[in-house]
């Protein structure tokens, strides 16, 4: 167990690897979003997360909200903002958290990253973020797509991403190799 001793705290330690301030962030916005919506973890679709970032915190949303790019429930806008929006379908209610500027309050000023952790941990969520309920526009369930080999490598590529030239269907890198 780890120092703070919660079992989905070291859930999400193992699913991540280690202990860090972005694992700590991304734990605890989840664990707020969730709350803030009276959701739970989403066993297929039904809960969809929208993250503002490619952080060690996106992790955390994974696991935390059973959210996954393999699923179709799990969004990427690359804003670089400690951002995560959590909605239930089919009724779009969401809910957005943001991680505060830096001027949060209580947190110790140039602390190393072991105190950080913790007091990314051990502080008021409130302290930490600022929430918002909303409704969003919910984006498509996941699809399956059909294959088609790549004209050049030969490698199979979703129908939608194939790009055109003359006869040739290209796979995007292929395409790209050939302008």
């Amino acid at each position: 167990m780890t120092a703070q001793g919660d079992p989905l705290l070291d859930e999400v330690v193992r699913f991540h690897g280690h202990l860090c301030p972005g694992l700590a962030i991304g734990f605890r916005a989840a664990k707020f979003a969730l709350e803030r919506l009276g959701a739970r973890r989403s066993g297929d679709e039904e809960l969809i997360a929208i993250v503002e970032n490619d952080s060690c915190s996106v992790d955390a949303v994974q696991c935390l909200c059973g959210c996954t790019f393999g699923k179709g429930n799990l969004f990427f806008k690359d804003y670089g903002k400690q951002v995560f929006t959590l909605a239930l379908r089919p009724s779009g209610q969401a809910v957005r958290v943001a991680l505060k500027r830096k001027d949060r309050r209580g947190e110790p000023p140039g602390a190393d990253r072991p105190a950080r952790t913790r007091w990314l941990l051990e502080a008021p969520a409130e302290a930490l973020f600022d929430a918002r309920e909303t409704t969003i526009s919910m984006p498509g369930e996941a699809a399956i797509r059909d294959s088609v080999v790549c004209s050049r490598c030969g490698e199979e590529a979703m129908a939608t991403r194939i790009k055109k030239k003359g006869a040739a269907r290209l796979c995007i890198p292929c395409a790209l190799e050939s302008k």
